[in-house]
């Protein structure tokens, strides 16, 4: 290898230099090091074998909710409040199949931009305190919405029902962050720009959605790629399990679908 160097061009000598010294400080390629990186981090995993379809595009067994309210319409759940059937609070289709720990939840929504939707996950159906109605859920939520302008966007989490000393908006849509005990949020990098959620998000159309989570940590995925990145290290706030539900929120008339319902435990 020496004496190839001796006799190369300075051009020639310099690339071979640097080649060898990423090679040898990284243990590959220059190119591998770059692409196989950035590919895992924004991509969706691949979708786990045997998942579960929690919806058979026929009726809402294995489902609870008010029956004035959630539907199976043209092969895909339905749910909407009208002014003259509103809801009193948000309520809920509960999945009945049981508690979720460590998930893989994959599934496509559409909903009016009148007001918004969402997947709760690792929850607790309340029924031990008075509530609005009887089908009301407090833990994590997936945000929906048929928004594309930040911050109010599909993919955020939010503390549904965590009261006066809930945490609200707990990791935005775009970020990658902690909750830690002591100091709360701390957002440590973004992961999509404005421009390219714009991009991302099918406005008035049906879009996939992917959530993960494994131990404290939660990915949630929009149309394949990587949209939020949270882990969660406050021991007396996180959530290690719980139901999954759909949501139809309270104010103005709304309307949500849901198609496509498979879950995987991991």
């Amino acid at each position: 290898m020496a004496a190839m160097l001796r006799r190369s061009s300075p051009a020639i000598l310099t690339s071979a230099i640097v080649s060898l010294v990423c090679v040898i400080g990284t243990g590959t390629t220059p190119d591998a090091r770059a692409e196989a990186p950035a590919a895992a981090a924004t991509t969706a995993p691949p979708e786990p074998a045997d998942m579960l379809s929690l919806f058979d595009g026929k009726d809402l067994d294995g489902w609870d909710g008010d029956p004035r309210l959630w539907s199976v319409k043209d092969g895909v759940i339905h749910g909407e409040t009208t002014l003259e059937q509103p809801t009193a609070g948000n309520t809920f289709l509960i999945w009945t199949g049981g508690e979720v720990a460590d998930f893989d939840l994959r599934l496509s929504f559409r909903c009016t931009a009148t007001n918004n939707s969402g997947v709760q996950y690792r929850s607790r159906h309340i029924t031990d305190s008075p509530t609005k109605n009887k089908w009301q859920v407090r833990g994590y939520q997936h945000e929906l919405r048929n928004e594309e302008t930040f911050p109010n966007v599909s993919g955020f989490i939010y503390d549904e029902g965590g009261g006066p000393n809930g945490r609200a908006r707990i990791c935005q849509a775009g970020e990658q962050a902690t909750w830690e005990a002591e100091g709360g949020k701390k957002v440590a990098t973004s992961l999509i720009d404005q421009e390219s959620f714009k991009e991302l998000m099918k406005v008035d159309d049906w879009n996939d959605i992917v959530i993960r989570a494994e131990g404290k940590h939660i990915r949630h995925y929009l149309n394949g790629r990587l949209i939020l990145d949270f882990t969660d290290n406050d021991p007396t706030r996180s959530l290690s399990k719980g139901i999954v539900a759909l949501q139809l929120h309270q104010g103005k008339p709304m309307w949500a679908e849901f198609r496509n319902i498979r879950l995987k435990s991991l």
